[in-house]
């Protein structure tokens, strides 16, 4: 092989690890937008997310809106995907997206203003929805028995560092499969409404219930919130800034870079 060759060879390699590299340093992060949400990474609004999608860039993420609907292509590239408050339901084929997604290492956020839209994936994660929202009777905010300081975690990344963290009106998430777990739970004393008659009485359900679950599906990682309201810019602050950022840190964690093939 002559000298300019070798020459030439080796520089297109560099210039391809370079480019490889560079890719694996800026994660792509796509919040879905496509589910009549109300509240968006592009407003500033107390409700919003803006404040949110700034703790993922400052983990060098490349922040990406979606209006239609999730699938295959639209997930070509992305590393994470973000649902909050989602107001409509996923279709099939977005569900088969984002298990295919999932299975071969991405990850996936889904947080929750109403199960409703979320319920058909959910099933298919292994998680199931409270058919009220939680009411607590200790670390109440503003002795408001929907809104509460949660304080009993698991380990786990997104916990690390956190003391507690406030709900405001949270649904209680069920695990239906070994490959999910519960890393954050209410106190004992909470309970859910289950005959609607606004009252505690022997037919609800009392008992530590989980608003943060965590599971694998593949090579991937998805984690569940029984709230949206705690990364609202309203209410990114203390633990729930903490919560929000340990999110993005996990899921911007960067890649080793890899040679590419000529």
């Amino acid at each position: 092989m002559k000298l300019n060759h070798i020459i030439i060879f080796f520089f297109c390699l560099a210039l391809s690890f370079v480019k490889d590299a560079s890719a694996a340093a800026s994660p792509v992060v796509l919040f879905d937008e496509a589910h009549t949400q109300q509240f968006l990474v592009g407003k500033q609004g107390d409700l919003d997310l803006s404040g949110l999608a700034k703790l993922f860039s400052e983990q060098g993420a490349e922040i990406r809106t979606g209006t239609a609907l999730i699938s295959k292509n639209s997930l070509l590239g992305v590393d994470a995907l973000i649902v909050s408050g989602a107001f409509t339901p996923f279709v099939d084929s977005e569900i088969e997206a984002i298990l295919a997604f999932l299975a071969r290492g991405g990850k996936v956020a889904l947080m929750t203003h109403i199960p409703s839209p979320y319920m058909s994936l959910a099933t298919r994660l292994g998680v199931s929805f409270s058919n009220g929202v939680v009411l607590e009777q200790e670390n109440l905010v503003d002795s408001n028995a929907q809104n509460f300081m949660v304080k009993d975690f698991t380990v786990h990344p997104l916990m690390t560092g956190i003391s507690s963290f406030t709900a405001y009106g949270c649904w209680a998430l069920l695990e239906r499969s070994e490959t999910v777990v519960s890393i954050a739970r209410t106190s004992p004393r909470a309970w859910v409404d289950l005959n609607k008659d606004g009252k505690l009485s022997e037919r609800d359900a009392m008992q530590a219930f989980s608003v943060i679950l965590a599971g694998k599906v593949g090579q991937g990682n998805f984690v569940i919130f029984g709230d949206d309201a705690i990364f609202q810019n309203r209410f990114l602050k203390d633990g729930n800034y903490a919560l929000a950022k340990n999110l993005a840190i996990w899921f911007c964690a960067r890649k080793e870079p890899r040679l590419v093939q000529l």
